[in-house]
Protein backbone atom coordinates (compact mmCIF):
# COMPACT_ATOMS: atom_id res chain seq x y z
CA UNK A 1 0.00 0.00 0.00
CA UNK A 2 1.12 3.34 -1.05
CA UNK A 3 1.14 5.98 2.55
CA UNK A 4 1.48 9.53 1.60
CA UNK A 5 3.30 11.28 5.31
CA UNK A 6 2.99 14.81 5.10
CA UNK A 7 4.50 17.14 8.01
CA UNK A 8 7.47 19.52 8.68
CA UNK A 9 8.67 17.65 11.97
CA UNK A 10 11.70 15.61 9.87
CA UNK A 11 12.05 13.43 13.03
CA UNK A 12 8.19 12.20 12.59
CA UNK A 13 8.84 12.46 9.33
CA UNK A 14 11.71 9.67 9.29
CA UNK A 15 10.27 8.14 12.18
CA UNK A 16 6.84 7.28 10.05
CA UNK A 17 8.82 6.18 7.24
CA UNK A 18 10.61 3.61 8.97
CA UNK A 19 7.99 2.26 11.34
CA UNK A 20 5.21 2.20 8.12
CA UNK A 21 8.13 1.05 5.58
CA UNK A 22 8.68 -1.95 7.99
CA UNK A 23 5.11 -3.06 7.75
CA UNK A 24 5.63 -3.15 3.66
CA UNK A 25 4.23 -0.48 2.51
CA UNK A 26 5.82 2.00 0.08
CA UNK A 27 6.13 5.86 2.03
CA UNK A 28 6.13 9.22 0.42
CA UNK A 29 6.94 11.75 1.98
CA UNK A 30 6.07 15.65 2.18
CA UNK A 31 7.57 18.29 4.02
CA UNK A 32 4.82 21.32 3.67
CA UNK A 33 1.53 21.23 2.80
CA UNK A 34 1.89 22.31 -1.10
CA UNK A 35 4.50 19.25 -1.19
CA UNK A 36 1.79 17.22 -0.06
CA UNK A 37 -0.93 18.29 -2.50
CA UNK A 38 1.49 18.14 -5.50
CA UNK A 39 2.51 14.27 -4.66
CA UNK A 40 -0.97 13.43 -3.97
CA UNK A 41 -1.93 14.37 -7.40
CA UNK A 42 1.30 13.08 -9.32
CA UNK A 43 1.41 9.63 -7.06
CA UNK A 44 -2.18 9.08 -5.63
CA UNK A 45 -1.55 7.50 -2.57
CA UNK A 46 -3.76 4.94 -1.16
CA UNK A 47 -3.85 6.61 2.30
CA UNK A 48 -2.53 10.37 3.38
CA UNK A 49 -1.37 10.69 7.11
CA UNK A 50 -0.73 14.27 7.52
CA UNK A 51 -0.38 17.27 10.19
CA UNK A 52 -2.46 20.11 10.61
CA UNK A 53 -0.17 22.33 11.41
CA UNK A 54 2.66 22.73 8.00
CA UNK A 55 3.74 25.61 5.93
CA UNK A 56 2.35 26.86 2.57
CA UNK A 57 -0.59 24.61 3.02
CA UNK A 58 -1.96 24.09 6.42
CA UNK A 59 -3.43 20.29 6.89
CA UNK A 60 -6.81 21.77 6.16
CA UNK A 61 -6.47 23.36 2.92
CA UNK A 62 -4.49 20.14 2.14
CA UNK A 63 -7.66 18.13 3.13
CA UNK A 64 -9.99 20.20 1.34
CA UNK A 65 -7.98 20.41 -1.77
CA UNK A 66 -7.49 16.45 -1.88
CA UNK A 67 -11.10 15.96 -1.39
CA UNK A 68 -11.54 18.09 -4.39
CA UNK A 69 -10.89 15.19 -6.58
CA UNK A 70 -9.69 12.37 -4.30
CA UNK A 71 -11.83 10.04 -1.37
CA UNK A 72 -8.54 8.57 -0.36
CA UNK A 73 -8.51 7.64 3.54
CA UNK A 74 -7.15 10.55 5.38
CA UNK A 75 -5.61 10.16 8.59
CA UNK A 76 -5.00 13.20 10.61
CA UNK A 77 -1.82 12.93 13.18
CA UNK A 78 -1.99 16.23 14.69
CA UNK A 79 -0.04 18.17 18.34
CA UNK A 80 -3.41 20.17 18.25
CA UNK A 81 -5.25 18.75 20.92
CA UNK A 82 -8.12 21.12 21.14
CA UNK A 83 -11.36 19.35 19.83
CA UNK A 84 -12.48 22.55 17.65
CA UNK A 85 -9.06 21.50 15.66
CA UNK A 86 -10.14 18.00 14.89
CA UNK A 87 -13.19 18.38 14.46
CA UNK A 88 -12.58 21.52 11.60
CA UNK A 89 -10.28 18.48 10.51
CA UNK A 90 -12.72 15.83 10.34
CA UNK A 91 -15.43 18.24 9.04
CA UNK A 92 -13.26 19.34 6.15
CA UNK A 93 -13.02 15.32 4.81
CA UNK A 94 -10.72 13.72 7.13
CA UNK A 95 -11.17 10.24 8.02
CA UNK A 96 -10.05 9.66 11.10
CA UNK A 97 -7.40 11.24 13.74
CA UNK A 98 -4.60 10.68 16.27
CA UNK A 99 -2.68 13.14 18.77
CA UNK A 100 0.90 13.63 19.01
CA UNK A 101 2.31 12.03 21.05
CA UNK A 102 0.82 8.56 19.73
CA UNK A 103 1.31 4.94 20.62
CA UNK A 104 2.14 3.19 17.40
CA UNK A 105 0.44 0.34 18.05
CA UNK A 106 -2.70 2.39 18.06
CA UNK A 107 -1.86 4.39 15.15
CA UNK A 108 -1.42 0.98 12.89
CA UNK A 109 -4.37 0.01 14.23
CA UNK A 110 -6.11 3.15 12.80
CA UNK A 111 -4.35 2.72 9.83
CA UNK A 112 -5.70 -1.25 9.42
CA UNK A 113 -9.14 0.13 9.96
CA UNK A 114 -8.94 3.18 7.54
CA UNK A 115 -7.79 0.25 4.82
CA UNK A 116 -10.82 -1.97 5.20
CA UNK A 117 -13.01 0.63 3.81
CA UNK A 118 -11.57 -1.04 0.53
CA UNK A 119 -15.13 -2.91 0.78
CA UNK A 120 -17.12 -0.07 2.66
CA UNK A 121 -20.68 -1.04 4.63
CA UNK A 122 -22.59 1.79 2.88
CA UNK A 123 -21.97 -0.96 -0.48
CA UNK A 124 -23.69 -3.76 1.78
CA UNK A 125 -27.59 -4.40 2.17
CA UNK A 126 -26.91 -6.38 5.23
CA UNK A 127 -24.76 -5.46 8.38
CA UNK A 128 -24.19 -7.65 11.34
CA UNK A 129 -22.60 -6.79 14.62
CA UNK A 130 -22.99 -8.31 18.08
CA UNK A 131 -25.84 -10.44 17.36
CA UNK A 132 -27.83 -7.81 15.52
CA UNK A 133 -28.84 -7.73 11.55
CA UNK A 134 -29.34 -4.48 10.19
CA UNK A 135 -30.75 -4.49 6.46
CA UNK A 136 -30.43 -1.12 5.46
CA UNK A 137 -32.44 -1.44 1.68
CA UNK A 138 -35.57 -2.91 3.66
CA UNK A 139 -34.85 -1.02 7.04
CA UNK A 140 -35.26 -3.64 9.30
CA UNK A 141 -33.33 -4.56 12.50
CA UNK A 142 -33.58 -7.84 14.39
CA UNK A 143 -31.49 -9.23 17.14
CA UNK A 144 -30.71 -13.22 17.38
CA UNK A 145 -31.75 -12.86 21.24
CA UNK A 146 -35.36 -11.25 20.59
CA UNK A 147 -38.23 -12.50 18.53
CA UNK A 148 -39.66 -10.25 15.75
CA UNK A 149 -38.37 -6.50 14.71
CA UNK A 150 -36.30 -4.19 17.23
CA UNK A 151 -38.70 -1.19 16.63
CA UNK A 152 -36.34 2.30 16.07
CA UNK A 153 -38.04 6.21 15.54
CA UNK A 154 -37.54 7.83 12.51
CA UNK A 155 -34.63 9.35 14.10
CA UNK A 156 -33.08 6.34 15.64
CA UNK A 157 -33.02 4.92 12.48
CA UNK A 158 -31.23 7.90 10.82
CA UNK A 159 -28.75 8.10 13.32
CA UNK A 160 -27.81 4.55 12.67
CA UNK A 161 -28.12 4.12 9.55
CA UNK A 162 -25.51 7.33 8.77
CA UNK A 163 -23.11 5.41 11.54
CA UNK A 164 -23.10 2.36 10.03
CA UNK A 165 -22.55 3.77 6.53
CA UNK A 166 -19.48 5.50 7.73
CA UNK A 167 -17.48 2.16 10.14
CA UNK A 168 -14.40 3.03 11.85
CA UNK A 169 -14.95 6.70 11.27
CA UNK A 170 -15.75 9.46 13.21
CA UNK A 171 -19.19 11.06 12.10
CA UNK A 172 -19.12 14.28 13.85
CA UNK A 173 -21.93 16.00 16.26
CA UNK A 174 -21.77 18.99 13.31
CA UNK A 175 -22.52 16.00 10.76
CA UNK A 176 -25.05 14.58 12.30
CA UNK A 177 -27.03 17.45 13.19
CA UNK A 178 -26.50 18.52 9.53
CA UNK A 179 -27.46 15.29 7.72
CA UNK A 180 -30.67 14.23 10.17
CA UNK A 181 -32.19 17.89 10.99
CA UNK A 182 -30.52 20.06 8.05
CA UNK A 183 -28.43 22.45 10.86
CA UNK A 184 -24.84 22.88 11.93
CA UNK A 185 -25.70 24.08 15.41
CA UNK A 186 -24.39 21.55 17.12
CA UNK A 187 -25.53 23.19 20.94
CA UNK A 188 -27.96 20.68 21.87
CA UNK A 189 -26.05 17.82 21.97
CA UNK A 190 -28.20 16.39 24.53
CA UNK A 191 -30.53 15.18 22.07
CA UNK A 192 -27.78 13.26 20.54
CA UNK A 193 -27.32 11.50 23.53
CA UNK A 194 -30.44 10.98 24.31
CA UNK A 195 -31.12 8.85 20.79
CA UNK A 196 -27.68 7.41 21.43
CA UNK A 197 -28.46 5.79 25.14
CA UNK A 198 -31.34 4.68 23.74
CA UNK A 199 -30.09 2.91 20.52
CA UNK A 200 -27.71 1.25 22.78
CA UNK A 201 -30.76 0.22 24.89
CA UNK A 202 -31.84 -1.62 21.62
CA UNK A 203 -28.79 -2.59 20.11
CA UNK A 204 -25.55 -3.24 22.51
CA UNK A 205 -25.28 -6.79 24.72
CA UNK A 206 -24.45 -4.63 27.17
CA UNK A 207 -25.95 -1.09 27.17
CA UNK A 208 -23.39 0.10 29.74
CA UNK A 209 -20.57 -1.16 27.98
CA UNK A 210 -21.10 -0.23 24.15
CA UNK A 211 -18.92 -1.93 21.68
CA UNK A 212 -20.05 -0.96 18.91
CA UNK A 213 -21.89 2.45 19.24
CA UNK A 214 -18.82 4.20 20.69
CA UNK A 215 -18.44 7.84 22.31
CA UNK A 216 -15.92 10.67 20.80
CA UNK A 217 -16.07 12.79 23.70
CA UNK A 218 -16.48 16.16 22.35
CA UNK A 219 -17.03 15.39 19.33
CA UNK A 220 -18.95 12.48 18.28
CA UNK A 221 -19.74 9.23 17.34
CA UNK A 222 -18.02 6.18 15.52
CA UNK A 223 -19.47 2.55 14.22
CA UNK A 224 -17.15 -0.16 15.18
CA UNK A 225 -18.46 -3.31 12.94
CA UNK A 226 -15.70 -5.42 14.92
CA UNK A 227 -16.53 -4.66 18.37
CA UNK A 228 -13.12 -4.10 19.51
Amino acid sequence: MRILIADDDPQILRALRVTLGAQGHEIITAADGRAAVAAASTQPPDLIMLDLGMPHLDGIEVITAVRGWSQVPILVVSGRTDSASTVDALDAGADDYVTKPFAIDELLARVRALTRRSTPVADKPVVEFGGVTVDLAARLVTREDQRGAVRLTPTEWKILELLLRHPQRLVTHGQLFTEIWGTADVHETGYLRLYIRQLRKKLEPDPSHPRYLLTEPGMGYRFDPDGA
